[in-house]
């Protein structure tokens, strides 16, 4: 029997198989739960057409997080397939590659700011609040992070919306666990994912993971980053909540 055996999941933001929630997607499933995936516009044909490699096919939702008739209708389309949720994971990020990362942080437009804000970090908010009424009995929301009490090159606003973003599992974490709902991040080393590949000079987080974690760190291997966001989907973590647990390899420990 699986650790999430019996388990609703709604995974957020599945868009490519090189995706750390389509790999979240998959282990769920391999650990006996029921899953959903969500995308929107268009990248919701390529998702229609990746998911078709999981066993078996999970419903596909179109939910854009900025958009508030898609979140209002978010519980309704949930339950036109299954009665409630136990865990919804939050695989959702943007920032303007062309004016917002790169080196580009004192010149970004205040719009790009307020989207990479929006999308990357008051989502998981929206998100979970349209996702709170499928809820009532508990569960898990779990976001992704890359570690952002600190700044990195080339990182710039999406850094700042990712602050936000653990800030905001926090405060979720206050909110929501007297509803038994547990909200918690996972802050991973750089992933060759697509997102990955749209940050100008991405490349540079390999070479200081190269020479720094003390484990040793594959940008290819999605596996200890999805296993941890589906412990924290479990009940194997019943009373930890407003945490950020790193699968970096070990390097947030390390100083220069």
């Amino acid at each position: 029997m699986g650790i999430l055996e019996g388990k609703n999941i709604l995974v957020a933001g599945v868009t490519m198989n090189t995706s750390i929630g389509y790999r979240v997607a998959e282990i769920a499933q391999r650990e006996g739960a029921t899953v959903l995936v969500s995308n929107f516009g268009r990248a919701l044909s390529l998702t229609r057409r990746i998911i078709k490699r999981l066993d078996p096919e999970p419903v596909l939702l179109e939910v854009d997080v900025t958009n508030d008739e898609h979140l209002a209708g978010l519980a309704d389309q949930v339950r036109e397939h299954v009665d409630h949720l136990d865990g919804v994971v939050h695989s959702i990020a943007f920032a303007n590659p062309e004016t917002a990362l790169g080196g580009k942080f004192l010149t970004t437009p205040a719009d790009d700011v307020k989207t990479a804000i929006h999308v990357s970090a008051y989502s998981l908010a929206s998100l979970t609040m349209a996702c709170r009424p499928l809820m009532s009995s508990g569960g898990s929301v779990v976001g992704l992070t890359f570690d952002a009490r600190q700044s990195w090159p080339t990182y710039d606003w999406m850094g700042v919306a990712k602050a936000a973003l653990e800030s905001t599992s926090r405060y979720l974490a206050r909110y929501l666990g007297p509803d038994g709902i547990r909200c918690n991040v996972v802050a991973a080393g750089p992933l060759s994912t697509i997102a990955k590949k749209a940050i100008p000079g991405a490349e540079t987080f390999d070479d200081i993971w190269a020479e720094r974690a003390p484990l040793g760190w594959d940008p290819k291997d999605l596996d200890p980053t999805a296993r941890a966001v589906v412990a924290l989907l479990s009940d194997w973590f019943p009373a930890t909540t407003g945490e950020m647990v790193h699968v970096d390899g070990g390097l947030h420990s390390t100083g220069a």
